[in-house]
């Protein structure tokens, strides 16, 4: 979701238009930018939509990303074989010389919208673990949200990001640790007899369970914006494909394996974020606290991209630019307070939008069904037709067209459902 997102919390991910990454640190580069705490929510999908449903919502959520990752690559190589220059290295650009100005600002409004739509999610996620460790305070989901923003308003202000990539490391320890207590309580479940598999559910009657839990496996697959730059950043380019389609036939399983375990686990009491299913004890609070401190520090890393943005465009003002920059360029003291003040405004802006969202996984799948079905299927498909265009086989325009209109009317139908509820 964004490619300053996930280059700021990559340490191996090199921005050199040669290439220097290994396939072992392309390949963890794939899975750190793809894997997120998206994946606490996947069974709750489970249950909405049912085991059978779920999983095959997760598989053709991730055999979509993979074949549409592989349409921008595509892109990238025919532009990069006509010498147009300069190089394209982010999906912006990639817009830009497929549908010029039009195609640029498209692209980068909706990352924009998906970079708030997963900052809200990080907020609503804090927000509702946090609600469950300390229950019986007295104190809402929405109070423990507007608890954290003059933390995360100092934590924008910092200027280096890179200072925060340990919490970001700590958070992902957090989420495994988190996927291997549910994965040990289901297994405890198993064996003492605690459920009977006949009662769970392959599909349900709800006839939006399965967009919805593709909407949520398509939220859970993040980093589709990080496509170019992974690619740009293997020595041996050529690979990247074979690569690619390894690291998300690992995910997808895990994906498939993690959604259908909690569900097995909890079956129709499963919440929408698997922690607060844990029992109430030592460790599995210390999962959930960690997990939130971890988050809570690389927030400023998934709202960097928003701010650049925001910014970016205020710095276009020719008027902002003679009152708050020397000779246009060097940041004058008002400069410098208007700067720390925009971000100030984003951060309770954002915090005022998670305080309505009513739950994690209804948003997830949302945000999963709309912005990032439009980024994932239906700009890579729109792009790839404007520039192959006729010398496309017929197959491969069928499956272009597929995608394209598939993808619209998935996020028109996923948008619906998880409006209207189940």
């Amino acid at each position: 979701m964004g490619d300053e997102l996930k280059s700021s919390t990559i340490p191996l991910l090199e921005s050199s238009s040669t290439g220097t990454a290994s396939k072992i640190q392309t390949l963890g580069n794939i899975i750190v930018s793809v894997v997120g705490t998206g994946i606490l929510g996947l069974p709750f999908a489970f249950r909405i939509a049912g085991w059978l449903a779920g999983s095959l919502g997760v598989l053709a959520a991730g055999t979509a990303t993979y074949y549409c990752m592989l349409l921008l690559v595509q892109c990238k190589e025919k532009l990069a074989s006509q010498e147009l220059t300069p190089e394209t290295e982010t999906y912006g650009d990639l817009g830009y010389k497929c549908m010029g100005s039009t195609g640029r600002y498209l692209t980068e409004f909706l990352i924009f919208i998906a970079q708030c739509g997963g900052a809200v999610a990080y907020l609503v996620f804090i927000g509702q673990n946090l609600s469950s460790v300390f229950k019986g305070h007295g104190l809402s989901l929405s109070s423990f949200i507007f608890l954290l923003v003059p933390i995360e308003i100092a934590l924008s202000w910092i200027h280096s990001l890179s200072s925060l990539a340990p919490f970001s490391i700590f958070a992902d320890i957090c989420n495994l640790l988190a996927m291997a207590v549910v994965v040990k309580e289901d297994l405890d479940k198993v064996i003492s007899g605690g459920f009977r598999f006949g009662d769970r559910k392959a599909i349900t009657s709800s006839i939006g369970g399965l967009p919805f839990a593709a909407g949520m496996a398509v939220f859970c697959f993040e980093g589709f914006g990080m496509t170019l730059s992974l690619e740009a950043s293997m020595k041996e380019r050529g690979g990247f494909a074979s690569l690619l389609a390894k690291a998300f036939s690992g995910i997808t399983l895990l994906y498939v394996l993690f959604g259908f375990s909690g569900y097995m686990a909890y079956g129709d009491e499963t919440k929408d974020i698997i922690t607060l299913n844990l029992p109430n004890n030592w460790s599995t609070i210390a999962v959930q606290v960690g997990l939130c401190l971890g988050l809570a520090f690389t927030f400023p890393i998934m709202a960097h991209p928003i701010h650049e943005i925001v910014e970016g465009k205020l710095r276009n003002s020719e008027w902002l630019r003679k009152v708050c920059c020397k000779d246009g360029e060097n940041p004058t003291l008002v400069g410098k307070f208007g700067t720390y003040l925009s971000r100030a405004i984003l951060i309770v802006v954002l915090a005022l939008l998670a305080s309505f969202v009513p739950g994690f996984g209804e948003f997830a799948s949302l945000v999963g069904s709309t912005v990032c079905a439009l980024i994932s299927f239906v700009l890579p498909a729109a792009f790839h037709l404007k520039l192959f265009g006729s010398s496309l086989r017929f197959w491969e325009k069928a499956l272009d067209y597929i995608f394209l209109i598939g993808g619209l009317l998935f996020a028109a139908h996923g948008t619906y459902n998880s409006i209207v509820g189940f």
